[in-house]
């Protein structure tokens, strides 16, 4: 069977824009060879078939045999990363300092040492501008090797500053090295497990952090230092659901690129993310207009030439702005509406499938059946569930145990009772075992097994009874989890008053837009 991107140059020739592709159509034609011309055959079969299918494209070859296709991939592969590389290297700076350190090693191998250093002194500035330390401990290194070479006439004074600005870089290095570990560290606790479950998980997050965080985070000054130290406290307020924290850390790190605008370019990818993460606060703490706000300054930046250029950039701003317009909906109650985005957001995501993981599709699935729970279409709600549940991946077994939980309720719902009670105990093992239990699942838990017990026209009182004993639990931290994931506080009180879920979210939202803004 032919397997859709699963080959590595399949992939790489299906992601070129068609200035890309008509760049290296040039490129290879400028020094062609016969060899060359066969890999142009083999690019331009690739291209147009919609599955990598290695027996079909041999026949679309009839002039390359199958031990030679292993080859001719490879040496295609390396002539479409070469046409890229003379293409992109104006967008990058790691590539315009590359491509000058590059210069500046041949001049030296030519015996041509004091114009290397000339390069040299251009490329030193240029790193400093952009904060590339990697590229400055190289050319100190090169520097250091032409000077103890070399008799360049400034022996003593070179001598002295270089070493000690190889000193200062390899300082630097060593903390933003200590910082970046710390943040990717908590950020893939997260991905695994999502919020903190307990105390356990707090105290051992909490311990992690300080154990790992430096004594003089807060003295540095430097832009690498201080965006993985805001990271570091961003995914270690999230995990732990401390939202007003999670709010600030997102905060400084946006102000952080603003006080630095020359590094957008340089970190779009780092300045997309913190631009997510502020909306992600702003939607945790019901902070309605800035979240606005902030999802319009999102969305104006997904439209500059810095985000467009670059395929990644685009999927990470269509993934983060359209989980923000989901969030919209499902925290304003509009969830009817939020439907009229799926169709887009489906077809995009097939668009995107090459560059997509498998978190980002098991977030969207679950957002996208929350938007059909609360909109009352149980059946198409359960659809998206069970992809997430089908799809057994360790990842966030979080939402892993909530579309569970979900599932259950959109059977609830439909009135499937004779799967009900199969479904109460399958979900339950499976929390359990994930550890994942709160207080309030408990409850809940509790309350779907009894209600099998008692006749429809008796439910109201015993809705009114769970209600009273869930809203007790809305202000602790280990909680919330249950009301983020899934608004159960909603949910009961649309039973209990009789109205549509979508009603009673929309009336807290219109509520809380007439109450005074949380000050910070």
């Amino acid at each position: 069977m032919p397997i859709r991107f699963s080959d590595t140059l399949f992939q790489l020739i299906h992601s070129l824009e068609k200035s890309e592709k008509r760049n290296f159509k040039l490129y290879i034609k400028r020094s062609s060879s016969k060899e060359d011309l066969k890999i142009i055959q083999l690019f331009d079969a690739l291209d147009k078939l919609q599955e990598y299918d290695e027996k079909l494209l041999l026949k679309k070859l009839p002039s390359v045999e199958k031990p030679q296709l292993a080859n001719l991939k490879t040496h295609l592969y390396k002539q479409v990363l070469a046409s890229l590389r003379l293409l992109k290297t104006t967008e990058s700076i790691d590539l315009q300092l590359h491509e000058q350190l590059d210069y500046a090693r041949i001049l030296y191998n030519k015996g041509l040492y004091l114009q290397s250093l000339r390069i040299l002194d251009k490329v030193k500035d240029l790193a400093i501008a952009y904060n590339q330390d990697s590229f400055l401990i190289q050319v100190i290194s090169l520097e250091k090797k032409i000077e103890t070479l070399h008799i360049t006439r400034s022996l003593q004074d070179r001598a002295d500053r270089l070493s000690a600005e190889a000193n200062e870089v390899n300082e630097r290095r060593r903390m933003i090295t200590q910082l970046s570990n710390l943040a990717l560290q908590l950020y893939s606790w997260y991905v695994k497990h999502g919020h903190a479950r307990n105390e356990k998980d707090e105290t051992g997050v909490k311990n992690f952090f300080k154990e790992n965080l430096p004594g003089n985070a807060y003295t540095l000054t430097n832009f690498y230092e201080r965006l993985y130290l805001y990271q570091s406290y961003n995914w270690y307020a999230f995990i732990r659901q401390d939202f007003l924290m999670y709010y600030r850390y997102a905060q400084k790190w946006i102000d952080l690129f603003d006080e630095h605008a020359l590094m957008i370019p340089v970190e779009t990818g780092h300045y997309i993310k913190g631009m997510h993460n502020l909306l992600n606060a702003h939607f945790d703490l019901r902070n309605f207009q800035k979240f606005k706000a902030t999802l319009a300054q999102l969305e104006e930046f997904a439209t500059s030439d810095i985000v467009n250029h670059h395929d990644n950039f685009r999927v990470q701003a269509f993934v983060y702005i359209n989980s923000a317009k989901i969030n919209e909906h499902l925290m304003s109650g509009t969830f009817k509406d939020g439907l009229a985005l799926v169709p887009y957001i489906e077809e995009k995501l097939n668009e995107y499938s090459l560059y997509l993981d498998t978190h980002r599709i098991l977030v969207f699935n679950y957002k996208i059946a929350s938007l059909y729970f609360g909109s009352g279409n149980y059946d198409t709600s359960i659809d998206y569930l069970q992809k997430i549940i089908q799809d057994n991946v360790d990842l966030r077994t979080d939402l892993q145990c909530y579309a569970r939980v979900v599932h259950l309720m959109a059977h609830y719902e439909l009135g499937n009772y004779e799967i009900i009670e199969s479904l109460i105990k399958s979900v339950y093992r499976f929390m359990a075992k994930m550890e994942n239990l709160t207080v309030v699942e408990e409850e809940m838990f509790k309350f779907l097994r009894n209600s099998f017990k008692i006749s429809p026209r008796k439910m109201q009182p015993e809705f009114e009874k769970f209600l009273l004993k869930i809203k007790q639990f809305e202000k602790s931290r280990f909680e919330t989890r249950a009301f983020a994931y899934l608004d159960i506080i909603s949910w009961v009180e649309s039973k209990v008053y009789k109205k549509t879920m979508s009603e009673i979210i929309k009336g807290k939202y219109f509520e809380s837009k007439r109450s005074i803004p949380i000050a910070y």
